[in-house]
């Protein structure tokens, strides 16, 4: 069963942010490799953060990083950023202060 891939408001507006070539490419390695089996290290896709890291998981697309979270007993996958390799530093301090204000 797949699982349902949700993305927060900012997520959206990273990717609409994007050139639509760079979207498109976004979307289909997000429904090819998050729908089915998210949690599912790779050497080069998909990378389980460091422990205590929020998000947890990250997925590479290109220059691209889309930084998720699973719920596996819910069956869904929450997008919170796609961000530009260049960013994904500065972007994981951001939420990472965000995420705690929010607790």
């Amino acid at each position: 069963m797949p699982y349902t891939i949700e993305l927060q408001p900012d997520a959206w507006a990273d990717l609409k942010a994007l050139r639509k070539g760079h979207q498109a490419k976004i979307l289909q390695a997000i429904d090819q490799h998050l729908t089915h089996d998210p949690t599912r290290q790779s050497k080069s896709r998909i990378k389980h953060m460091r422990p205590g890291t929020r998000p947890p998981y990250r997925l590479r697309v290109d220059e691209f990083r889309v930084y998720y979270d699973v719920l596996v007993e819910d069956m869904l996958v929450i997008i919170y950023g796609v961000v530009d390799k260049e960013y994904s530093l500065a972007w994981l301090d951001a939420f990472a202060k965000k995420f705690s204000q929010e607790e």
